[in-house]
Formats: C-alpha cells, structure tokens, sequence
C-alpha cells in the first residue's frame, strides 16, 4: 500500500526532460460526463455538433489548435496534453474547451481568456462582448472622462430593418425592451394608450435616415455606420468616449444602426446561440444618453460615477443578450473622498451589473484596527470600514481586496510597463483603437504613478494592471488523475503501482498546463504589448477535498492540521514549485518573458460541474441543491416561446425540470437542475463538511494555508474564494469583528453574509438549497434517465452511510 506523494520521480535526473510519460502517447478513453448537470453544461458550453458529446473529441480539437500555436511541439507532447485533457486531468478552462480547433491560431486571444481588465468604457464593453469578465478600477486618479462633454447623440434605425417595429406586435416588443409598458404585457392587455406612448417614444428616439437628423450638412457633425460585429459594437463607444474625453459637447454624432443583424440571427463565435440586434445596443446608448450624459451636463456626476454607470449600462445589453456573462469587477481606492458613495452604490439599487470591492492596504488595517491611532486619514479608513461592513452585511458588497500584497503591486513591476502614444495598449489584427489613442496614453501615464496600479478580475484570482490584462488560467483536477475510478480506491491507502501512475499523472498535468497556458499567450490580442511584458499565466488545482480524501484520506477538517495533513501540503507545495519550474524553463526555451505570475485558484465553475467536482477553493456548498442556469427565452401564458428562445430551454421544459423567468433580467429564464456532488459519492459519509458547516476562522485557516503552500512566496496570484458567513449565527459587530481579525492576512476573500434567499435582495441565487423531501419530489418529476440515475440521493447518501429516511 502507498499512502505518501511523490513528486519528482526521478524527471530530474535527467537533461531536461519534463514530463514522465504517465498518460502515455495511445489515446485514453474520455472521462464521461457527470451525468445530469455535468452533461447539461457539457451541452450549453463545450459540445459542438460535431464532438458528438465525447469529451475524447473535445480533447483531440483543443489539444490540436493549442500545440498549433507554437511551431515544433513534438507530437507526444501533443498526445499527452490530448490524454490529460480527455481523462479530465487538466480541465483548461470552459473557454478553452468551448472555443478550441485547429483554427485557433487565427482567432483573437479574447476569446480564449477568462477575464481582463480595462480602463476605458469602450475596452471593457469590447472585452464583454468577447465573452470576457472584465475588471475595473474606478479611482479618482484613473478616471478622466467627462461624459457630459460627449456629443449630443443621435440614432438611425432604417424602417426597413426587420427589428424596426411596424405593427402591434412589433411595437409592443419594442415598448418591453424599452420598458416602456409594464414586463409581462400581452398583446390582448397593449391598448392604444400604450401604443401612442410607445410610438411618441420611437419617434423621439430613432430616426428613419441620417438625413432626418437635421446634422448631416453641419460640418461639427460626426456620422458613424455601426459595423454588424462586436469590433463595430465596441468601436461606436470608443468613438463616443474619444470625442467626450476631447471635449465635444457642441458637437453631434449621428449612430447608425440599420446594418446591425436582427434579432435573434445565429452568431456564429459563440455556438449558433441568438444575436441580440439593435435594439439592445440602442436601449444601452439611451439609457448613457439619458442617465449619464444629462445630468452630467445638468447637475454634475462625480467622473469615476458616470464610468462606473455607463460600463453598467452596456453591461446590461451584454448580459441579457444571454450569450455573454458579462461578469465585471468595480474597485476603488479606500482613500478616495467619494469612496462612500461607492460603497453604498449597491445598496441603493440599479447598478447590479458588478462586484464591488474597495482596495485597501496595510496602512487601513493598521487605522481599523488600533483606535488609538488619530488624524483625518484614521478617522476616515475607520469611516469606510464601517459603512463598507454594515452593507456588506446587508447584501454582500462590498468586499475588500488587499491591493499592496498583489504581485505585480509587492514587487513594483506594475510599475515597469510602459507608456505608448499610438494606441498599442489596446491594438489587435481585429480591432484597432483609433480615435482613442490619446485617451489611453493619458491613463497609462496616471496609472504609473498611481497608488495602486492593479486590481483583480471579477473573481479576484488574478493581478492586473489597471490599464488592461488577461486572465490566461487553467485547471487541473487531481482527482481525475487517476488511473482507476476514484469510487474505487480505498482512501488514503492504495496498491503502490497505482499510486505511482496517479502522482505522476498529476505532476505531468501541471507540466502540460504551464506549457499550454504559456502557448496561449502567443495569440493575437488586444493587450498584446501587456503579455509580452508579464506572460502572465494562472494554473489551478479544482476538486481539492475529493483528492484529499481519496488519495490521502484526508477530510476538512484534517487538513487544517499542518502536521497531520503534512503529506498532503507537502503535495501541494511540491506541484507549485513544479509548476513555476515549468514555466520559467518554458519561457526560457520559447524566447518570452519570465512568468510574473503563475499559479492561482480559479472558481472553475465551468470545469468542475462538467465532473461534478468542488469548485476550485470550495468546499461542498450543500449535500443536494438546485442549480439554476440562464438560458435566453421566456414562455408566454399560452405555454409557447417567444421568438429567439434558446432552444435547450424548452427542450428542458419538456423533460420536466423546474423552469422560472426572470423579471430583473427580461427576457431570461433560469433551469433548475438536482444535483448531488461527486464527494458525496465517495464513501465519506459524515466526514463531509460543507461551506455552512465550516466555521469562517476554519476557512481563512483554509486560505492562508492555500497562500502559503501552492500560491506561494513569488510569482503567485490569488486564491479566488466566497466565504459565507452565517446571519443566525453572528451579529454586525461579530461580522466586523471577524473580517477585521482575518481579512488582512489575505489578498483577497468574498465575505458574503447569507440570510433566507429573498433577504439578500436577489431574484434567485445560482445554488438554492432544498430539503430532502422537496429534491426527491422534483426529481421524480423529471423524465430524464440520464438524471434520474444522478439524482437518486437516498441511494447515495445511504450507500456512503448518512441514510436520510
């Protein structure tokens, strides 16, 4: 029997070397998918017509266009990284799985990066668009357009554009994507009186032809011809923004978008799913038009406030397109004199669109925690640790992020990057930024000097500048690793033989990931200039607690013991080091820059639930739950969908699972789908702890040793984790108590405080707890056998020993 880990194997004796062969270059035969949702996501955002839902050919069309990135990757390393991927060893990430092929090197790194950063509104919505969440930093020193200088704006839709609305039906549409008559209208309920107001809205709003303007013939006048692309999307903000930082407000600008596809039109970058048309981009641009421009010129906006509220407003076109997340991280420096109004942002409802989080540092904990320190500066991070705690504590946000122990930040190289005039910082083969040159190098020279010159992407795994980054990270799955169901191993004590193949598996894993992650960064991309500078990379660990469990016998609360998990951390520390030996010595050989960042935590959403494993970090959120997915369509009252509905949603409607639209998203409904993770099917029974089980001071614990062990004293990012604390169980001054205590010894940690799901002010939650009662009611309602097999909870739970009846 072989219960310890090693690492090395002998690969170091001799010349480099670097992998061990463990997966072999004869293809593997591909993990199935986690039966139920692991298939559904499978379905929605991997599986192409042609994968014939073999995760094998998935991995055979990512590893191919990946080795093509780089001339001369030998053919067995091109095998095995096909191995590692179809086995789901290394899972990549969704974007990968989703966009990867043989023409890869001639598409844009965009798509292929989980997140970003920008500085600019034009570069966020255009990395949006790109299926990219986008981070933000909204400091006073980093934010210099005033919109209410922008040109006064006008729009063109042709009457002969199939969105243009004509009769009743069309002008109801149009008046609910305007919301201009209450959600839910049905054509019986649209009366004239609707009618006239929507059409007195069109008339006011749109015009048939740029001549209609009245503008054209006046020399100040600007007409621009909307691009039926996201690079024509992304250009007509840039124009906007461009002439609003030169100061153009006596100027017009005529925005034509009459050869914009119709709705509903497949796009054919992101799967054949429905274009939104139009009349989104036309809705965003009246609302920045009306609730940003206006009272900018009226009454005054805080700058920083009229960026945060326009990237909100072309955030919310993206999102419920319903192809696009359109996930987005807004930061702002503690010491800023407006800081409060941020803070309380989200409180005040309408900006939903991001996560909100204040830097903070060293010198802010210092204040919050000793009262006896004094001055203006005390007094005011004291202020903000209040305010930003008391919202926090009613819906989440925001959080706070220790922007001086970020890498780029600790070390100064953040500081390093230079400043162009021409507009490379945001410059690719697709897009150029053209009119917004100037803008980008005024930012760049703020942000050198700037009190934090990064932040984090939505999820807060990866250090950016703030003037644009990629997230280029990936998963690995040590658990999967294996080379024998993991259902059938005896945890923590296995025949030697096998244990020696799994812990290679896993070393070359890590290899494979370095290299493949490393290769990506040779794409054509936006930030071009930003990646040959840092290269930076992001690899990750997900389903940590069911690799401790089985190969280690391990559980939870065993791993917060440094000497009785010493096997386990040894592991750990052993993986990163290999990984940042890897890429170094990878960079080294391919002429690119030393990795200013290698490791990370990813949520690893995507990846994970296609395994049914622990996200990333996570533990088990609960032992069997729902998990609500958004899908584009709503049902009418007569049981049909309206025009455009993607069509899983109905398909799943029809096997019976639960099916709700959305009213904070029109025009969305989400799917409920049972599930019961893959740790409660390996044996643990009651040593299964899940994040409401686990005391918060149990999960920083869990932090700190995830930071010291696989992120590491250099070249590291951050580990990317929601802790949820518990209302019934601590109070406000506990909660601050605890995030006081804590959050300083992290870079950077989610702290929401959960309550009953309607307490929180949201619609729904993408994971709702049911009873064992209500999950066994509902799936027996779902005529699926695929699922019914997954979801049969009384014969998993019993058979791992917790039997519920």
């Amino acid at each position: 029997m072989d219960g310890g880990f090693s690492l090395f194997g002998g690969v170091h004796a001799r010349t480099r070397t670097p992998f061990e062969g463990a997966f072999g270059v004869s293809p593997l035969p591909a993990r199935p998918l986690d039966r139920g949702m692991g298939e559904a996501v499978g379905r929605r955002t991997v599986f192409r017509p042609g994968d014939h839902e073999d995760f094998g050919h998935v991995a055979d069309r990512v590893a191919r266009g990946n080795t093509a990135l780089l001339p001369g990757v030998e053919a067995q390393e091109a095998a095995q990284l096909r191995n590692a991927i179809a086995t789901g060893a290394l899972l990549t990430s969704g974007r990968h799985l989703q966009h990867g092929d043989a023409a890869q090197a001639g598409r844009n790194m965009e798509m292929f990066t989980n997140c970003a950063t920008a500085i600019c509104s034009f570069a966020k919505f255009y990395l949006l668009l790109n299926g990219s969440g986008v981070g933000r930093a909204y400091d006073d020193e980093l934010c210099v357009v005033d919109w209410g200088q922008a040109p006064d704006l006008y729009f063109v839709l042709s009457p002969t554009h199939p969105d243009y609305p004509h009769d009743r039906a069309g002008l109801l549409r149009f008046g609910l994507d305007m919301q201009i008559v209450p959600w839910g209208t049905a054509i019986e309920a649209f009366d004239a009186g609707m009618e006239a107001q929507v059409r007195a809205f069109l008339a006011a709003s749109v015009l048939p032809d740029v001549p209609a303007s009245g503008m054209a013939d006046r020399a100040d006048t600007v007409v621009h011809m909307i691009a039926d692309s996201r690079e024509g999307w992304g250009k007509a903000v840039e124009v906007i923004e461009a002439m609003a930082f030169r100061g153009s407000a006596d100027r017009a600008l005529v925005l034509d978008l009459s050869d914009i596809r119709c709705a509903g039109s497949p796009i054919a970058g992101m799967q054949g799913r429905p274009a939104s048309g139009p009349i989104s981009l036309l809705r965003g641009l009246l609302n920045i038009r009306a609730h940003v421009i206006a009272p900018a010129r009226d009454t005054g906006m805080p700058l920083w406030e009229q960026a945060l509220r326009v990237d909100h407003y072309l955030s919310v076109e993206v999102q419920v397109g319903g192809a696009r997340r359109a996930a987005r991280m807004a930061t702002k420096s503690w010491r800023d004199a407006e800081v409060l109004r941020f803070i309380r942002a989200k409180e005040e409802g309408g900006l939903w669109t991001a996560n909100h989080s204040v830097m903070v540092d060293a010198e802010f904990w210092g204040f919050v925690n000793d009262p006896t320190a004094t001055g203006p500066l005390a007094e005011h991070a004291r202020t903000v640790f209040a305010e930003a705690t008391r919202c926090a504590w009613i819906n989440g946000e925001p959080g706070f992020i220790n922007g001086d122990r970020l890498e780029d930040s600790r070390t100064g190289s953040a500081r390093l990057k230079k400043i162009h005039e021409d507009g490379r910082d945001f410059r690719s083969g697709r897009y150029q930024a053209t009119e917004a040159a100037t803008l980008l190098a005024d930012l760049a020279g703020r942000a050198a000097h700037a009190r934090f010159p990064v932040t984090t992407n939505p999820c807060g795994e990866i250090t950016l500048h703030v003037t644009g980054g990629y997230c280029v990270i990936g998963d690995f799955a040590p658990l999967l690793a294996c080379p024998v169901p993991p259902e059938d191993v005896k945890p923590g004590r296995m025949a030697h033989d096998i244990a020696q193949v799994w812990d290679a598996r896993v070393r070359d894993s890590v290899r494979l990931g370095v290299r493949f992650l490393l290769r990506a960064n040779r794409m054509d991309a936006l930030y071009g200039e930003e990646v040959r500078r840092t290269n930076r990379i992001g690899i990750g660990p997900t389903g940590l607690h069911e690799w401790a469990w089985v190969r280690f016998g391990l559980d939870f609360h065993d791993l917060l013991d440094e000497e009785r998990a010493a096997p386990f951390w040894s592991a750990v520390r052993e993986l990163s080091t290999i990984a940042k030996d890897e890429a170094n010595a990878y960079a080294r050989e391919t002429g690119t820059a030393r990795p200013v960042t290698v490791t990370t935590v990813k949520p690893a959403g995507t990846t994970s639930k296609l395994f049914g494993l622990t996200e990333g970090a996570h533990l088990p959120a609960r032992r069997q739950y729902l998990r609500w997915v958004q899908f584009k369509g709503v049902q009418r009252a007569d049981g049909t969908w309206e025009a455009g509905t993607d069509p899983l949603l109905p398909a799943y409607g029809r096997k019976g699972y639960p099916v709700r639209s959305l009213r904070s998203f029109p025009g969305m409904s989400i799917v409920g789908f049972p599930t019961v993770p893959l740790i409660q099917r390996l044996g643990m029974g009651e040593r299964v702890v899940t994040a409401p089980e686990a005391t918060p001071e149990e999960q920083y614990r869990w932090l700190e040793l995830l930071e010291k062990y696989w992120i590491g004293a250099t070249q590291g990012n951050q580990v990317s984790y929601t802790l949820k604390i518990y209302t019934d169980r601590h109070d406000l001054e506990g909660f601050r108590a605890m995030v006081a205590a804590h959050q300083p010894h992290v870079r950077c940690c989610a702290v929401l405080p959960s309550r009953p799901d309607s307490g929180l002010g949201y619609e729904y939650l993408p994971e709702e707890e049911v009873s064992a009662g209500k999950f066994a009611a509902i799936a027996a309602t779902i005529h699926d056998e695929d699922v019914q097999e997954v979801v049969d909870w009384a014969h998993l739970q019993c058979a791992s020993g917790v039997c519920p009846i």
